[in-house]
């Protein structure tokens, strides 16, 4: 009689486990963070790995904004840019923007140095950076908080990308589309194969984020002119991928 194996690998520090299902007829114990599941088949076992995606409307958008000095010193450079870094965030803080939604991304600091004409390399001084990431749940006000920031005195402006707070409905819908199309195909080979059916031995799901149409991107400089920044946010998909095996039964 054929045997198929199916390992299933859970990690304890996983966010959200692996969901298996199968037929067990023996349980061989592993590691702490994982189990492996023999499965008895008597046919034919077909393995597929299936993605489907539903599109929805973002609710948040997610920016970068930071502030890059120079100075002749390191430590200028980094007071300098610690004052106007402060300016943003009391910006953030005016806008009504929530502190929890406000991450501090990357704080950086080097030398710089004048490599023209083909001389040795001449110290020109250091220059620091410092940059926040930023969700908006308001996506009419994207364009007007990009403004908002430049206006304060934020040089490095990134995003927006689009996102949806709470994807679990679009994945459970996406989820049952990903099987069905599973189950649908494997039947297919089950009659092209000359058998009846197909059984399920085992599904996983891998974790997909919300992506959207098209990357989009927003670079600001300081001397950005007057007119508001446009922004439109499309929609974002929310995709699910499948790994399912089945065995063709008679």
């Amino acid at each position: 009689m054929p045997r198929f194996r199916s390992t299933l690998r859970v990690l304890a520090a996983t966010a959200a486990a692996v969901p298996a299902i199968a037929a067990m007829t023996a349980v061989t114990a592993l590691p702490a963070h994982a189990a492996e599941v023999d499965i008895q088949t008597s046919g034919p076992v077909v393995e597929l790995q299936v993605m489907q995606q539903v599109m929805g409307d973002p609710d948040k958008a997610t920016v970068g904004a930071g502030v890059t000095t120079q100075a002749q010193t390191a430590q200028a450079a980094m007071q300098q840019n610690a004052a106007a870094m402060e300016k943003v965030l009391q910006r953030l803080d005016a806008l009504g923007i929530k502190r929890e939604y406000v991450q501090t991304s990357g704080i950086r600091l080097n030398p710089q140095y004048d490599y023209r004409d083909g001389n040795q390399p001449r110290f020109t001084g250091y220059e620091a950076s410092n940059n926040v990431t930023i969700e908006l749940r308001d996506v009419d006000a994207v364009g007007e908080t990009l403004d908002a920031l430049v206006q304060s005195g934020a040089t490095n402006i990134t995003g927006p990308n689009w996102g949806i707070v709470d994807d679990s409905k679009a994945k459970s819908q996406a989820r049952k589309a990903a099987f069905d199309q599973s189950m649908a195909q494997a039947r297919d080979y089950a009659r092209v194969a000359g058998f009846s059916d197909a059984r399920l031995l085992a599904v996983s799901e891998s974790m997909d984020m919300a992506m959207p149409i098209q990357e989009r991107a927003v670079m600001i400089q300081a001397s950005t002119p007057a007119p508001k920044t446009p922004t439109r946010p499309g929609q974002v998909a929310t995709p699910v991928t499948l790994s399912t095996t089945f065995e063709l039964v008679r």
